[in-house]
């Protein structure tokens, strides 16, 4: 079935119909189109996170709420322990109960200003963000949902949604596979680590995106748009769309078998795939 991102009563199904949900990371991208087909999806509230961008995400909050889903915009950053403490501990106070914490927020070092950081500043950046910040925002939040789902016996468990990356354990050459493998393959070994702690109670789960044209993929050279789409069996680049349909599926409260789990959203991996050596100006 096909979505149009831009049409919010796109569907016939609403799976989440009325539960409340976070994203962070929701200004833009990946984060953005999650919060986006979850209002389409049925959801009454959502919290929208960002960092700097908060007109991104008030956009994204314009969009879902004419879908009819409240939505509330709170900055944090997750780079810094007690703005992520403070951030997690309103969110965790302003709702009654939370459904589904979708865990985006992730520091862009690719594009803007970052893109011309020495290896050593992005990967401390990522470190702080995508690592940290997402340990702590999940020992947090997980602990939250135990005690929740200890009171509200009749509710499915809640669900806790991490962004890994399809290459992480396979590793790819270069500088961003140096830097994204081995954030991201930590980021699935917590996840998977804390599934074993909170079942049955919470369940936690990791997407891992293979090439997803976000802002880089937009403005990338020709050899990385033709080896994003010669990596998939599938023959195309992703899109959030993609990855925010397996949110979805994870998020669904009638789909409570799944934790534990990575689900690779990458269009399949293309082994026959074999790519040129890239110009050093195209290298990421």
């Amino acid at each position: 079935m096909s979505h149009d991102p831009n049409d919010l009563s796109s569907g016939k199904s609403q799976p989440l119909s009325g539960t409340t949900a976070v994203v962070t990371g929701a200004s833009s991208g990946i984060g953005k189109q999650i919060a986006i087909r979850f209002a389409a999806a049925g959801c009454s509230n959502l919290l929208l996170h960002c960092h700097r961008h908060r007109d991104g995400a008030e956009q994204t909050a314009a969009q879902v709420r004419s879908s009819g889903c409240d939505a509330i915009v709170d900055q944090a950053n997750f780079a810094d322990a007690f703005d992520t403490s403070q951030f997690i501990n309103r969110t965790l106070t302003r709702f009654a109960r939370i459904d589904s914490w979708v865990h985006c927020a992730g520091a862009d070092v690719l594009t803007g200003d970052a893109a011309a950081w020495t290896f050593e500043q992005k990967l401390k950046q990522l470190i702080e963000v995508d690592l940290v910040g997402s340990i702590t925002t999940g020992r947090a939040v997980g602990s939250h949902f135990r005690k929740q789902a200890s009171k509200d016996l009749a509710y499915p468990p809640p669900s806790l949604i991490f962004i890994g990356w399809d290459q992480a354990t396979a590793g790819m050459e270069a500088d961003a596979g140096q830097m994204f493998a081995p954030i991201k393959a930590a980021v699935e070994a917590f996840a998977n680590s804390l599934a074993q702690e909170l079942a049955p109670a919470v369940r936690v789960n990791t997407i891992a995106p293979g090439w997803i044209k976000t802002s880089w993929g937009e403005c990338t050279s020709d050899y990385w748009n033709q080896r994003a789409k010669g990596q998939s069996l599938m023959n195309r680049w992703g899109t959030p769309d993609d990855v925010a349909d397996a949110a979805i599926f994870l998020a669904t409260p009638t789909h409570t078998f799944f934790t534990g789990q990575t689900i690779v959203v990458n269009g399949g991996w293309n082994r026959r795939f074999v790519p040129q050596a890239p110009s050093s100006h195209a290298d990421p």
